[in-house]
């Protein structure tokens, strides 16, 4: 996995890289998405401040332990990674202090975990990792993953849920109202919040010309 790609910071990022990322075919958690976030990240920091040692961690690690989204220990993901990212970074010797950072993004990211971000840097990386799953590339993560666990595109019977509950294990696009459609709402820093909304209009969009094209608009 190339370094080039988390500039400035590629001697850390060297160091990193073999630890960042499990044997895994989930192309929606892979070293693309990676470089996507690290470039929201830095993004962000351009006009929030933070330390870019511990956003670059927290980045690389922060998906360092792979559990499926139909996993039950789906929302204990990120708690296992910064368990395992803290003991990484005390390997290459980082004090005390910096590792307590990245581990606390790390477990703050997680839609599924609930934990609110404390930190600056927290509040950075969670913005930056929930900008992927907003606009375009949200569509594409959405569809690739329920590919992935064989999840129907919509409920042929009732697409917009009005007489059922969402399940969006089986419907692809009920993802969309229990998750997606609500992520805007949470942004951290007032940078995050001003991507998400453009993002969040693009999604919106895609919602309107899905529904047309399958008569139900």
């Amino acid at each position: 996995m190339s370094a080039n790609a988390f500039t400035p910071l590629t001697i850390l990022a060297r160091e990193l890289l073999p630890h960042a990322l499990e044997p895994s075919e989930d192309g929606a958690h892979d070293l693309a998405h990676l470089q996507r976030v690290w470039h929201n990240v830095r993004t962000l920091q351009a006009e929030e401040g933070g330390d870019l040692e511990v956003l670059l961690a927290a980045v690389l690690l922060h998906d360092c332990v792979s559990v499926e989204k139909n996993s039950p220990l789906r929302s204990q993901a990120s708690r296992l990674a910064a368990k395992k990212a803290a003991n990484v970074l005390a390997g290459l010797d980082w004090p005390e202090s910096k590792i307590s950072s990245v581990a606390h993004a790390i477990e703050a990211h997680s839609f599924s975990a609930n934990i609110s971000p404390l930190t600056l840097e927290a509040k950075i990386v969670q913005d930056a990792d929930r900008l992927d799953s907003l606009g375009m590339l949200g569509v594409a993560r959405t569809f690739y993953v329920a590919g992935r666990m064989g999840s129907a595109l919509y409920d042929p019977h009732d697409p917009e849920a009005k007489e059922r509950d969402y399940d969006d294990m089986r419907f692809c696009l009920d993802h969309f109202q229990t998750k997606l459609l609500h992520l805007a709402e949470g942004f951290q820093t007032a940078a995050g919040q001003g991507l998400a909304q453009i993002r969040h209009q693009r999604l919106k969009g895609f919602m309107e010309q899905f529904k047309e094209e399958i008569d139900i608009g």
